[in-house]
């Protein structure tokens, strides 16, 4: 194993490896400076190159925690604002969290230094294939915290042709290895090296242009559907303060008789803060006007069906539509307790008034709005490509809501939109997307924004989206396929490695 690299200081690694990390948050949303991510991973390529397995682990998490640091400074703001926790408990916390997601990029490192590094073609396509599976990793391990991707930063780009085929996770292998080839590129300086990475590049980047313009899903009526979204802009702090559930029921009513007649109305997530059972006094009287005014009222509110002592965080389309969802993803803290017999009580963050929820059966079916059907997805749940994937494949919209309140002015709710962007894009579907107070939108099937609200303000925003037929690529077969050539390709850079493989 090669010694650590000479010339490159403690300090400058101290320095160079956070700062490479937090890159990527600077190619997302809201900064959207897309070149930083690339940067980001060749960078982070540089200071793995020649140091050991275990100062490659610090290098990682230090890198994790300059991404997570900046990236998901929001949850400061859930723990402090909403949670009621002091300002150091809630600096301690959100840096236990950062730090121990930081850790996963530490792991990183050192698997790929002391496994993948040394491998047949380690450096240029072990990298890349190792970030996607650690990135999978992610959406899953301890409940999952599929955030701040690389490829999202994509969505508009030339490789945004590749989402409808390989979705979130191939455009987060085409960063990678795009990052792995500028960084092979400086330390080479060779011609023919400098040619094969950059026909390796522009194959990635022009073939994206190429397929970018394809139609893989066609309209399914020529008339648009006609939606209207409520965002209430209700305080958090007022939400479930009993005094204040009769002024939002009013709120709620006096906003949307006026939108009857669109053929979808939405209300955020947990709109009515009381069970559907409890709250059918209010809410059938609105439905029976929307049925008669030929409008699906689709609206967030907490469930305990009858018979069920469970509760959930649902979606109903009542009025002309039908159906209702459970939530199936739910958020750490803020919708169930971890290790709840211990936790529970021990300070009011972990004791929030939604955080007894249940998590909701697999294979739901959609919501009828009309005669089309709708794939919901509650806040969190948009984040996870192949779940929306699945519901998507028997849908002809999608739509999710959230009450991204938690986020308070932070960077979190436009980073929220922008996965619900690639959803769209990478399923081929319009998205509406309602919200407590903002970021509200309208997305069609390209991924592209058509119409948005203003943050922290009450407000309608109404527009159109158009119900759509057939399936992408990857809505048949979601992430299978490049986690897939992922491993395929691990697997043969060991062959090679043990001697097993021949060229002929």
């Amino acid at each position: 194993m090669r010694s650590e690299k000479p010339g490159l200081h403690p300090l400058i690694v101290l320095l160079l490896s956070p700062l490479a990390g937090a890159l990527i948050t600077l190619s997302l949303a809201p900064y959207n400076i897309w070149p930083a991510g690339i940067l980001s991973c060749a960078l982070f390529a540089y200071l793995l190159s020649t140091c050991n397995p275990p100062r490659g682990f610090w290098r990682g998490w230090l890198f994790g925690l300059g991404l997570f640091g900046t990236g998901a400074s929001w949850v400061y703001v859930s723990i402090h604002e909403h949670g009621n926790a002091s300002v150091p408990l809630a600096l301690v916390l959100t840096g236990l969290f950062c730090a121990g997601l930081a850790l996963l990029h530490g792991t990183f490192a050192w698997l790929y230094i002391r496994f993948i590094r040394p491998l047949p073609g380690g450096m240029l396509i072990g990298f890349p294939v190792l970030w996607v599976l650690f990135e999978w990793l992610r959406s899953w391990f301890l409940t999952g915290f599929p955030w701040l991707y690389l490829g999202y930063a994509h969505v508009d780009t030339a490789i945004a042709g590749w989402a409808p085929i390989l979705g979130i996770y191939g455009l987060s292998m085409i960063c990678a290895l795009t990052g792995s080839c500028l960084f092979l590129a400086w330390r080479s300086r060779q011609a023919i090296a400098l040619v094969t990475y950059a026909v390796i590049v522009a194959t990635l980047w022009i073939g994206g242009g190429v397929l970018k313009p394809i139609q893989w899903v066609a309209r399914a009526s020529e008339e648009p559907l006609s939606v209207a979204i409520y965002q209430p802009n209700i305080p958090q702090q007022n939400k479930w303060n009993r005094e204040y559930y009769l002024p939002i029921l009013h709120q709620m009513r006096g906003a949307t008789m006026p939108l009857l007649g669109h053929d979808i109305i939405v209300w955020p997530e947990a709109a009515i803060p009381n069970l559907y059972e409890r709250a059918r006094p209010f809410l059938d009287p609105i439905a029976a006007r929307a049925r008669k005014a030929d409008t699906t009222l689709i609206t967030g509110i907490p469930n305990r069906p009858e018979g069920d002592e469970r509760y959930y965080n649902s979606i109903t389309a009542l009025g002309q539509g039908q159906g209702s969802y459970f939530k199936q993803r739910l958020v750490p803290f803020g919708e169930y307790v971890p290790l709840e017999d211990y936790l529970r009580g021990v300070i009011e963050f972990f004791n929030l008034p939604m955080s007894f929820q249940s998590r909701g059966p697999a294979d739901q079916p959609p919501l009828a709005a009309g005669t089309f059907r709708v794939s919901p997805s509650i806040c969190y749940e948009v984040v996870y490509p192949d779940l929306v994937a699945a519901g998507a494949r028997e849908a002809d919209l999608l739509i999710t809501i959230s009450n991204d309140s938690w986020f308070g002015d932070s960077i979190g709710p436009l980073q929220h939109l922008q996965m619900a962007q690639m959803r769209a894009l990478e399923n081929g579907r319009y998205m509406i997307r309602g919200t407590n107070n903002g970021v509200s939108a309208l997305i069609d099937h390209r991924g592209q924004v058509i119409a948005e609200s203003e943050q922290f303000v009450e407000t309608v925003l109404t527009g159109e989206v158009q119900a759509m037929l057939g399936k992408t690529p990857f809505a048949s077969f979601g992430s299978v396929p490049i986690l897939s050539a992922c491993a395929i390709s691990l697997a043969l850079m060991i062959l090679m490695y043990l001697g097993f493989w021949r060229e002929p």
